[in-house]
């Protein structure tokens, strides 16, 4: 009989003034009885309409209908029959606009619980059997797959499971991409991300780190000297954006992308690393999306007494998830709305010693449908901090694009592809992910590498 309750099982979390010293995770995931009662709540419908707003297409309701039953296995069989990184998926999702908001459920009330209960599956697997897949018999093709990242691990598996022989070039030396250099450990432990990889390599997928394709190879190189019959590119959005204001090089200002690579890939956050980043006791970080959110509670986790968010909108048009701001929140993150830095301000020596930052009142919607900010003159006020990090956004880096013959680009920095099969314009290579689209969520970046997977084994059946 379905649980009519209109609300979720309740996730076990760490208390908000515990989580903010450390980076161990913040949710604590469904016990089996949680899991089981939360999955009564699925009404099994005919038409399925979560999986509508799914990017890999997950069987939601088939899942979620073994985890009612207490059949775990199973339910983890049929997450992954579509869906290559589940434990990630469970955890970084934003379920709450694409399958979740589909949910019948969420009419009068809140949703099923979708991503919980994937998360939950994904990891009893690894509690408790977490097999290693046996390598696919090869097909004698060889595919290159340039970046370590979601697009790309689930690229690589597709191929793989059918027979090619993969290759993954990861320019860092680890695999993972902005799963281990942007997600921090409180939201991703790496351990999670190191087991997906270790499956890959346990399927035939070589793993070659230190590899910039454009300085130590080029994909002419890949294709022409190496033999690779077609290549994948997700190497992701990595390039950030600053706002050009007086004081951006002072010491003390950071791209997001950099602060949370020492952090997280780089492993300051550990006693025993010994990685330059600054020790900060205020820290300002300007932007609204969930980068922003991570590297303030990082800031914060760090031992900045105060930590600041600086967002030009209100909080109705930030683009992070809810539970982000909510756990922000909680931390103890102030949060500066409405508010636009104009100022980084000098200390005398070099380094930061505030932010100047003007306020704003939202006018009318800008092309991306958002109010835009429009400044009120004379309203200028400062605030002292020690640290400034920079996430307005990221774009694709140039590299790869322009030491490759036949690659074209938008004005954005992103690849040109075909809709349908992902393909550039060059024959035989590949592209998907945050070089495409620019800077998006982990699961639609999958989809592309699933959808460039289907279109690479097309292609080299025919050709």
């Amino acid at each position: 009989m379905a649980n009519m309750s209109l609300e979720k099982i309740r996730m076990p979390e760490q208390a908000p003034d515990v989580r903010n010293k450390n980076f161990k995770e913040v949710a604590l995931g469904y016990t089996k009885e949680m899991a089981m009662e939360e999955a009564t709540r699925c009404l099994n419908c005919k038409h399925k309409p979560c999986v509508s707003g799914c990017p890999v297409n997950v069987r939601i309701p088939e899942f979620i209908a073994e985890v009612a039953k207490g059949d775990f296995m199973e339910a983890y069989k049929i997450l992954t029959s579509t869906n290559a990184l589940p434990a990630v998926c469970g955890r970084v999702c934003p379920q709450e606009s694409q399958c979740e908001s589909k949910c019948v459920r969420g009419i009068k009330g809140e949703p099923v619980a979708i991503g919980r209960l994937e998360r939950f599956v994904a990891d009893w697997y690894m509690a408790n059997c977490d097999e290693m897949p046996e390598k696919p018999a090869q097909n004698g093709k060889k595919v290159a797959v340039i970046g370590s990242g979601p697009s790309s691990l689930t690229c690589a598996s597709d191929l793989a499971k059918a027979g090619y022989a993969v290759t993954v070039f990861e320019a860092f030396h680890t695999a993972g991409g902005v799963l281990v250099y942007g997600i921090p450990e409180f939201r991703l432990p790496k351990a999670i991300v190191q087991k997906e990889i270790d499956k890959l390599s346990a399927m035939g997928v070589e793993i070659m780190t230190n590899m910039v394709i454009g300085k130590v190879l080029s994909i002419d190189e890949i294709i022409d000297d190496m033999g690779f019959d077609a290549v994948f590119i997700g190497t992701g959005a990595g390039l950030p954006s600053f706002m050009n204001i007086p004081g951006e090089a002072l010491v003390g200002v950071y791209s997001a992308n950099e602060y949370l690579t020492r952090i997280n890939l780089m492993k300051a956050y550990l006693p025993d690393y010994d990685t330059p980043i600054r020790k900060s006791k205020a820290v300002a970080v300007v932007g609204g999306g969930n980068v922003a959110m991570d590297a303030a509670r990082c800031a914060k986790r760090m031992g900045a007494e105060k930590v600041y968010i600086v967002y030009r909108r209100s909080e109705k048009e930030m683009p992070a998830r809810l539970e982000e701001v909510h756990h922000a929140k909680e931390e103890g993150i102030e949060f500066h709305l409405l508010r636009n830095p104009v100022k980084i301000l000098d200390d005398g020596k070099g380094q930061v010693c505030g932010i100047e930052c003007l306020k704003m009142e939202l006018g009318e919607p800008d092309a991306s449908g958002r109010r835009s900010p429009v400044p009120i003159e004379g309203s200028n006020y400062v605030i002292d901090v020690d640290t400034v990090v920079m996430s307005i956004g990221t774009s694709p880096n140039p590299l790869i694009r322009s030491t490759t013959k036949g690659l074209e680009a938008n004005r954005k920095g992103c690849l040109v592809v075909n809709e349908e099969t992902n393909q550039t314009t060059r024959e035989g290579v590949y592209a998907g992910g945050d070089a495409v689209t620019g800077a998006a969520t982990v699961i639609l970046a999958m989809g592309a590498g699933k959808k460039a997977a289907a279109a690479i084994d097309e292609y080299l059946k025919n050709k």
